[in-house]
């Protein structure tokens, strides 16, 4: 029988944790010193394991400079993407993330409106950047919106795993599906407790 206190517990890792200047500061002033300080302290942790799927470490790759990445990295972070024909999710959280979608596609209509209307006011360019912000805002903010979203929450209910994420679409469905989730802005504090 294992031991409950021994176990590992598993964290999953979103590219925001390095690149999200709230949450990367705490670790650096750039993505590539952000993952340098977080290879230095997860070094020293015995308790946790780290995994980042595959779809989010390539998003990762855009924002930094591989040369500049530790070696440890790759020792610590285990790059592993879920089981997309095994895991299971429950119908509700198709129900709610469909009804979610035809809400935000309907507000997104209106700021489409609304911009025509407003349009014999402003200059073209304004009404265009005006229109993106608001239709960013409407259909974007607080929804899991790419298959980076998607992996990240299979994953962590595949591995009953933690989540360590800036996003709140993210932690908005983690908590829908009782995914635990770690405060990003106390994740340096987290792994620093986790030093034995």
């Amino acid at each position: 029988m294992i031991n409950f206190f021994f176990k590992k517990r598993k964290i999953v890792l979103d590219t925001s944790v390095f690149v999200n200047p709230d949450i990367r500061n705490l670790f650096g002033d750039s993505p590539e010193k952000a993952i340098e300080e977080f290879v230095k302290i997860a070094k020293r942790t015995r308790n946790l394991e780290f995994y980042i799927p595959s779809s989010v470490f390539k998003e990762l790759m855009y924002f930094v400079d591989e040369k500049k990445i530790p070696k440890d990295f790759y020792f610590i972070i285990r790059i592993k993407s879920p089981d997309k024909h095994r895991n299971v999710c429950p119908a509700i959280f198709f129900y709610e993330l469909v009804e979610e979608m035809r809400h935000r596609i309907n507000k997104g209509l209106r700021v489409a409106e609304n911009a025509v209307r407003n349009a014999i006011h402003k200059e073209t360019d304004e009404i265009i950047k005006d229109l993106r912000k608001k239709y960013r805002e409407a259909l974007r903010e607080g929804i899991i919106d790419s298959k980076e979203d998607v992996d990240l929450i299979f994953l962590s209910l595949q591995l009953q795993a933690s989540l360590v994420t800036g996003d709140q679409g993210l932690i908005k469905w983690a908590d829908k599906l009782g995914i635990e989730w770690i405060v990003p802005e106390k994740f340096r504090d987290f792994l620093l407790s986790a030093i034995d």
